[in-house]
């Protein structure tokens, strides 16, 4: 049997007037993810988790800060780029369970539709992904709305050895 487990953590600093994505969707909101990407943080931490799991690093590994090309990129391309590295290794994505925290706006009403595009983008069954939304109470950075957090943990298997989880 060869099931591996990763887990993915990052943050991203809110600011006045920057675009918020989030879950591959833009949420209206006064305040955005600061980021070289389009710093949706909630993809991020899938990636990483992914990447983790399969030990390939992690997302600033395969797609820089530093390099120009990935300036302002939507951040569902760098899941489908890091879906694929997982699948020429040999893995498949069992499931995945997220959590975000932040302060405001509330997401959970969103919640479904993120759920539905993020499957899509990796290929997987809506039921494989379980997003979670929290406040922190109005304690820290992201209780001061300063920022947002996402905390993932990914489960993978080797295609060739698929593993029914469910006995």
């Amino acid at each position: 049997m060869n099931l591996r487990i990763g887990y993915g953590y990052d943050v991203h600093r809110l600011a006045e007037g920057e675009e918020f994505w989030l879950g591959g969707i833009k949420l209206d909101y006064h305040k955005g993810g600061v980021g070289h990407s389009d710093a949706d943080v909630l993809i991020h931490v899938i990636c990483d988790a992914l990447l983790g799991a399969a030990n390939l690093r992690d997302i600033g590994f395969h797609f820089s800060d530093q390099d120009p090309q990935y300036k302002g990129i939507d951040s569902k391309i760098l899941l489908e780029r890091t879906v694929d590295l997982l699948r020429k290794k040999g893995y498949e994505i069992g499931n995945l369970d997220v959590t975000v925290g932040l302060q405001k706006p509330k997401i959970n009403p969103l919640v479904p539709e993120m759920v539905s595009v993020l499957a899509k983008v990796m290929k997987i069954s809506e039921g494989d992904l379980s997003l979670k939304a929290t406040t922190t109470e109005k304690l820290g950075f992201v209780g001061r709305e300063e920022g947002v957090d996402a905390h993932a943990v990914a489960l993978i298997y080797k295609v060739d050895q698929q593993v029914d989880l469910e006995k």
